[in-house]
């Protein structure tokens, strides 16, 4: 007897049985379909299954940039920004200052020039 699947759980299957294809081509084409993508507003991979033709998730997503963080990371960071590495919000606090900084001034710099 096949067990059921919880109710909480039913949104996902569509997602399990997905398989990821990874295309491995020049550099230039990859560059190409990620600028064409931002430039939409599209994640890298919606902008594929746009170029192929395929349905792409019409919910908009959070808008969000991530990078992993070893331990040894968080140990730099406190030490860059005089905390303690266990204050991991507070360091992440610090980092957006530190990205929004860094826009603002490159936007600054190319209005300049």
């Amino acid at each position: 007897m096949a067990r059921k699947i919880p109710d909480k759980w039913q949104s996902s299957v569509k997602a399990i049985k997905a398989v990821q294809v990874a295309f491995d081509m020049d550099e230039k084409i990859q560059l190409s379909i990620r600028k064409q993508a931002v430039d939409a507003g599209l994640s890298p991979s919606d902008k594929i299954r746009d170029i192929l033709g395929l349905p792409i998730n019409t919910r908009p997503k959070r808008p969000r940039l991530t990078v992993s963080l070893a331990p040894s990371d968080y140990e730099i960071l406190a030490q860059k920004y005089q905390l303690a590495a266990e204050d991991q919000l507070e360091i992440k606090k610090k980092l957006m200052e530190e990205l929004i900084r860094h826009i603002n001034l490159a936007n600054t710099d190319k209005n300049q020039s």
